[in-house]
């Protein structure tokens, strides 16, 4: 009876085992390769989004009662102007996702 006991909890605790690590044994189906973007790309989408972060903190400073109204204007001038300069930068260059919403991918009234 005792060998009978000591196997049931064995084979329990391998079946526990076997379910909690079963994710661990499945395969995945081969992904695709990630898009290499273009460096430029990267460089201006990380410029815009460094400086409308500087905005927003330079408005939590301002709020906050750490700058002077005049400072404030300040940084908020070169942050704007490196933002647009991003923008600017990033217009011309091909999206990464591959469409960019733009009017000629919506449906007319027509269509609908």
């Amino acid at each position: 009876m005792t060998l009978f006991l000591f196997l049931t909890g064995l084979l329990f605790i391998a079946a526990i085992a076997f379910f909690v690590a079963s994710p661990l044994l499945v395969l995945e189906p081969a992904r695709e390769p990630a898009r290499k973007m273009d460096t430029n790309v990267i460089r201006w989408e990380k410029q815009k989004t460094d400086a409308y972060a500087a905005i927003k903190e330079a408005e939590f400073d301002l709020q906050m009662g750490k700058l002077t109204p005049e400072d404030y204007r300040v940084l908020r001038g070169k942050y704007e102007a490196r933002a647009l300069e991003a923008l600017s930068q990033l217009d011309p260059l091909p999206k990464a996702s591959g469409t960019d919403g733009g009017p000629e991918h919506e449906r007319s009234p027509s269509e609908v």
